[in-house]
């Protein structure tokens, strides 16, 4: 131990004060060495980050990937060599935010949107064979019953269609009216065309939800609601067909309903998924059942919306300004042909191998 000229007494450096010093010498030293690829990849990696890899150059992407690399094979010398953890921390978030850039699908929502059409909604179809099922029968058992109680008795109508939905079109009215309901030749106007478009979309989408959400309870709800809307169609056309206007009062739901009935039955499908997934969770605990049919389902639903939406625009403008029967079969069965050709072909990839050129 010695004193110093100040007085103050000089200790020797101890092994651990020695250690601390050289870990700190090295650790400046291999920053020095790196720092300047390091920079170079966080503004490349700022900048994908922003606006995307399309932004960035083919040289640009060429030394992303390489930058990459080297951040990498430096945050493995930094762990092995037990730098400062300051320095560790910073190499492993860089490396991070290089890996999503880097190797993270780049897709819009365009893509996302345009994916979701073309592979996941149709896939989701085909994989629910029985929820479909289910929402198909509960809708056409409902219609059957429906007609069948209103021919044996016409009080039925009043105990199923809501007076709101029959709006003077009821049993007791003539078949003159009834006729004018169908072939209605008043002017619609845009403005009253897009609020009744809007009127009927809201309804119908809140007829949707509530059969969706239902399932999840072991799906009898969603079954009962649907069959519910099945007694009324079925009570609705039974009343026209009476009067001789079977054939055009089917044309008239054919427009809108083939469409709309179908959106019916398919959120009945989502909420049978749910409801499947609670009564038969199979190797699963129910959660990670609901967890797993969920991914369909909901797929189901979107479809479901999507389906209203140009039911809704079909029933608010077409139905109205298009009256000969021919020509609204054709469109309602038209589209109904479109969702089957959709739903039935779309997503299905190519296993068709090619071999790479020799």
């Amino acid at each position: 131990m010695d004193i110093g000229i100040d007085g103050r007494i000089d200790r020797p450096p101890t092994a651990e004060t020695g250690a601390g010093q050289t870990d700190m010498l090295r650790s400046a030293r291999f920053r020095v060495e790196r720092e300047a690829h390091w920079r170079q990849l966080d503004e490349l990696v700022t900048r994908a980050e922003k606006g995307g890899v399309a932004a960035l150059g083919y040289d640009e992407v060429r030394n992303l990937a390489a930058g990459y690399r080297q951040a990498m094979n430096s945050l493995s010398v930094a762990r092995d060599i037990s730098l400062d953890r300051a320095l560790i921390a910073y190499l492993e978030s860089l490396c991070a935010r290089a890996y999503l850039v880097v190797y993270a699908p780049q897709e819009s929502l365009g893509g996302l949107a345009t994916r979701l059409l073309l592979h996941g909604i149709p896939q989701a179809v085909r994989r629910s064979a029985l929820p479909l099922f289910i929402g198909f029968l509960a809708l056409i058992l409902g219609a059957v019953a429906g007609y069948r109680l209103y021919q044996n008795d016409p009080g039925w109508f009043y105990t199923f269609v809501p007076p709101e939905m029959a709006d003077q079109r009821t049993p007791d009215a003539s078949t003159d009216y009834l006729r004018s309901t169908i072939y209605g030749d008043e002017r619609h106007d845009s403005d009253r065309l897009a609020a009744f478009s809007t009127f009927l979309f809201s309804h119908n989408t809140s007829i949707v939800v509530l059969i969706f959400t239902l399932g999840v309870f072991v799906s009898l709800p969603s079954f009962v609601l649907t069959f519910y809307n099945g007694l009324i169609l079925g009570a609705f056309f039974a009343m026209f067909a009476r009067r001789g206007l079977g054939y055009d009062v089917f044309a008239w739901l054919s427009i809108h309903g083939v469409t709309e009935l179908a959106a019916i039955a398919i959120a009945c499908a989502g909420g049978a998924r749910l409801g499947l997934a609670v009564l038969l969770p199979g190797a699963r605990t129910r959660k990670e059942a609901l967890r797993h049919q969920g991914h369909d389902a909901v797929k189901l639903a979107i479809l479901a919306a999507l389906m209203l939406v140009v039911a809704a625009l079909i029933e608010g403008f077409l139905r109205q300004l298009i009256q000969e029967p021919v020509w609204r079969l054709t469109i309602g069965w038209g589209m109904g042909l479109f969702w089957i050709c959709w739903l039935l072909l779309g997503g299905r990839d190519s296993n068709i191998s090619r071999e790479p050129a020799r």
